[in-house]
């Protein structure tokens, strides 16, 4: 159990762009009640400027065929219930990670004091236990949330 902390606890998780746009575009995908869980503030997203930027840029993605006014309603389902983290210029130590689109997130874990680093990435999923918060997938922070919040977070619906 995450919950160590004295309640009400509501864990600060950093989620990648692939997680937040599952969650967001995809309304009858397995993520959706990851959607849910931010928006009934059972856990708190983390955003940086990076990060931010990185969203609004794959969200301008030809293949998803979103206007303008399609992204901002994504993303006024997101950004108003994350807590944006200012990164510092000097950085603790981190572990060697391949791929450099990747940093900021792992920056924003760190500055952030984050509970949780959910990813769908392998090279940041491979860093499990070698990282200063637990790293994990979608799916696992979903059951653990539902373990811990019974009735405000479901796990993932799996299809």
């Amino acid at each position: 159990m995450f919950l160590e902390k004295v309640p009400p606890f509501h864990p600060r998780a950093v989620l990648d762009t692939n997680v937040v746009l599952s969650a967001l575009i995809f309304a009858n995908g397995k993520l959706v009640s990851l959607r849910h869980a931010w928006q009934s503030r059972v856990f708190h997203p983390l955003v940086s400027k990076l990060t931010t930027e990185e969203l609004l840029r794959v969200l301008a993605y030809p293949r998803f065929g979103l206007s303008a006014a399609d992204r901002q309603e994504l993303l006024a389902d997101y950004l108003p219930y994350c807590t944006t983290v200012a990164i510092p210029d000097k950085q603790p130590k981190m572990p060697a990670c391949r791929d450099a689109f990747d940093i900021p997130f792992l920056q924003l874990a760190i500055a952030g004091n984050a509970d949780f680093l959910v990813s769908g990435d392998r090279d940041i999923l491979s860093l499990k236990g070698e990282f200063a918060c637990p790293i994990m997938s979608a799916e696992e922070f979903l059951v653990a949330l539902a373990e811990n919040f019974p009735g405000r977070a479901k796990p993932a619906n799996n299809r």
